[in-house]
């Protein structure tokens, strides 16, 4: 097979092994972890060695000889259409353990079903009806149309905004339901948004640079570098989304669509596998900013508060590192949606900023006693119930304005 070494067709070739390996060690560590997020991401990998594909061949002499020229312009290596669901659906499968794969999420693969069917028309049409040149008649690539690459550019915005929002509503959901939500922010997810956006901004760059004549005078030797840099972004995602190790344990079910999204917090057992009917177990918390109780829920508000309150302080349970909305709620024996009006509302708070409250006065009366001179403030800090340093000194400061070591020189 042709192939012509050289500068640009031999780095984006290191690349595109690299990524094509990746891609497959994802694969095996999907099945013996049966891990669909990994399963995603091997997909996104090879969609994006795909993207780069084209370039990578150009360079190394397959525009200028046959078969490899009918090869390039025929086959369609850029999926713009698929890159952007692949994103989103990866996103899914690591921040929400109940989320399973439907029939009616294919939808967001049609458009780039469709322009498969349209790749292969032309080829049918061309080599076995017409037999000649008719779609690419003008020497060109299909893949590097215009409208082809501003729609294709659309829908990846479009799936990323998705996975953003995606995003900010699960961590607005940890806050609502777990004493631990700073431990669920999961770098990575972030890291791998940003990545994306990066590859965004790339292509963006050089799609308004080929408005201007200076630029597009320069656009095959130059836009070269837009499939390096995005070879570079992707590269990055391999290596650390390969050696990713997230593991969610809170159930949810949300609408995207919704301006304030109710989360389903889902129990096991409350999802029909066959069906995928939520049952009627389900609870369901609300996200963000709470509308206003009902008057006879209002009524007994300062009666539910002192409730909690005393709870917590008797029992201790804000030690519990995992301590969630959930427990709590059937500790009170209430429903975790009351449960979270009452500490939204009654104390103006979220419920993980609620319980690191009570941490951080568990820890300061150990630092009064002078627990401190017995065992590290780190110590302390995991026996009241926190679970992480960074966790420990960013609630210690929230709540006293200072931090614990400037807290034991003023205060004790």
């Amino acid at each position: 097979m042709r192939f012509e070494f050289g500068f640009y067709s031999s780095l984006l070739l290191i690349f595109f092994v690299h990524g094509l390996v990746y891609g497959i060690l994802l694969l095996r560590k999907a099945q013996k972890n049966n891990s669909a997020s990994d399963n995603w991401l091997a997909f996104f990998l090879f969609l994006c060695i795909l993207y780069i594909a084209p370039w990578m061949l150009g360079f190394a002499g397959w525009y200028d000889n046959q078969p490899y020229r009918d090869v390039i312009f025929y086959v369609p290596f850029q999926h713009l259409f698929l890159i952007g669901p692949a994103v989103f659906f990866y996103v899914q499968t690591l921040l929400n353990p109940s989320f399973t794969f439907r029939k009616k999420d294919y939808w967001h693969f049609l458009p780039g079903l469709l322009y498969l069917a349209y790749a292969l028309l032309m080829f049918v049409t061309d080599k076995f009806i017409l037999k000649r040149y008719y779609f690419l008649e003008d020497g060109s690539d299909r893949d590097f149309d215009s409208w082809y690459q501003l729609t294709g550019f659309v829908s990846m915005l479009f799936y990323f905004i998705y996975s953003l929002r995606y995003y900010h509503l699960f961590k607005q959901l940890m806050l609502q339901v777990v004493s631990y939500a700073e431990t669920l922010n999961f770098n990575w997810v972030r890291n791998f948004l940003i990545a994306f956006l990066l590859m965004l901004g790339i292509k963006c760059f050089f799609m308004i640079g080929n408005l201007f004549p200076a630029f597009s005078k320069y656009s095959y030797w130059g836009s070269w570098w837009q499939y390096f840099s995005f070879a570079v972004v992707f590269y990055y995602i391999a290596i650390t989304g390969y050696s990713n190790a997230i593991e969610t344990k809170i159930s949810f079910k949300l609408n995207l669509l919704q301006q304030k999204s109710p989360l389903l917090l889902l129990h096991p057992g409350t999802v029909n596998k066959e069906t995928f009917e939520v049952t009627e177990d389900a609870e369901y918390v609300e996200i963000g900013s709470l509308g206003g109780m009902p008057q006879e829920e209002a009524l007994l508000l300062q009666g539910w508060k002192q409730k909690v309150s005393e709870l917590l302080e008797t029992e201790r349970l804000y030690e519990d590192p995992e301590l969630s909305l959930t427990q709590l709620a059937r500790q009170l024996q209430t429903n975790p949606s009351f449960l979270s009006k009452i500490i939204n509302q009654g104390f103006g708070i979220n419920f993980n900023d609620f319980i690191n409250q009570y941490r951080v006065e568990a820890m300061k009366q150990q630092l009064i006693l002078g627990e401190q001179k017995k065992q590290t403030l780190l110590g302390i800090a995991y026996d009241c119930g926190f679970n992480s340093k960074a966790t420990f000194n960013r609630s210690f400061k929230k709540a006293t304005g200072l931090s614990p070591k400037d807290w034991i020189e003023k205060n004790v």
